[in-house]
């Protein structure tokens, strides 16, 4: 998938993850993760004894907002996390809080990064507790939609990487937003985010996984037909790139699912000789 972790060891390659939250039963061999002044118009007038007549409270000036929050359920820390693991980049994201609370966040997205594969649900929860203390920050909400995301949660996803997209105007993770309205049973959503004018911003391999989204998005709509157009591009002879193998999967699978099974099988076998990992099943589905 075209997941963004949090930057430190990246594993060479993706495959995909069996999803463990409430929406794990959903198919997923073609899955590709303040205010202003008070003189602005509008703005509610304080009552001679300082209170505000709409009923909210001034918030607290000069404490950090997390302070703020109901405490939640924080998961343990390894105790030889440090923090430090992160990539310089993602850590320079985090000087604008304060020293103690960067500590924390830091070692939730070590975390993250660390259970990942090995148990979702406690990444997914690492990334709940990054959220609760620094919930402003871009990497911060973006790392805790992908644990969300590979932990089958896709409607506390989808609302975590809107607001890291909300924040940064970053589109990478577009692909994996429209994927995560497939998984709550919106594949039109799914085909509006494809739609985008923003897809043309997207990096070669996000481009290819929104492809492989949408044409999913046809398959859910039972457009099957639909599906193979979506995926018939020129990238299909590409044999150098890591995406080559999950394009021409996803385009066999489209085309077996279409009924073209001679078709299939012969793409089938185009994506084995590419799958060095044998991180398909390309190669037992071209001997059909």
């Amino acid at each position: 998938m075209v997941e963004r972790r949090p930057r430190s060891d990246k594993p060479s390659g993706d495959s995909p993850r069996k999803p463990s939250g409430p929406n794990s039963s959903r198919r997923r061999e073609d899955l590709p993760a303040r205010g202003g002044s008070s003189s602005r118009p509008g703005a509610p007038r304080q009552t001679r004894d300082g209170s505000n007549p709409r009923g909210a409270r001034p918030v607290p000036m000069e404490r950090e907002q997390s302070r703020l929050r109901p405490r939640i359920f924080e998961p343990d820390i390894p105790e030889d996390v440090t923090g430090e693991e992160l990539e310089k980049s993602v850590r320079a994201e985090l000087l604008s809080l304060s020293p103690e609370n960067a500590k924390v966040v830091s070692r939730h997205l070590v975390c993250i990064n660390l259970y990942q594969d090995s148990d979702p649900l406690l990444a997914h929860k690492h990334g709940i507790a990054a959220a609760h203390h620094a919930g402003r920050l871009a990497v911060v909400r973006e790392s805790a939609g992908y644990a969300a995301y590979r932990a089958g949660y896709f409607e506390i996803a989808l609302k975590e990487l809107r607001a890291a997209f909300r924040i940064s105007g970053d589109v990478s993770s577009m692909a994996v937003m429209a994927d995560c309205e497939r998984g709550l049973g919106n594949p039109l959503k799914a085909l509006a985010l494809a739609g985008s004018p923003d897809v043309k911003r997207l990096a070669k391999p996000e481009e290819i996984e929104m492809r492989i989204v949408a044409a999913g998005a046809r398959r859910d709509l039972g457009e099957f037909d639909a599906a193979v157009v979506t995926l018939t591009c020129k990238e299909l002879k590409n044999e150098s790139d890591e995406w080559a193998v999950r394009l021409r999967y996803a385009y066999a699978d489209a085309l077996s699912a279409a009924g073209r099974k001679d078709e299939a099988a012969i793409w089938f076998a185009k994506c084995a000789e590419l799958d060095n990992d044998d991180s398909t099943n390309a190669a037992e589905r071209a001997e059909g």
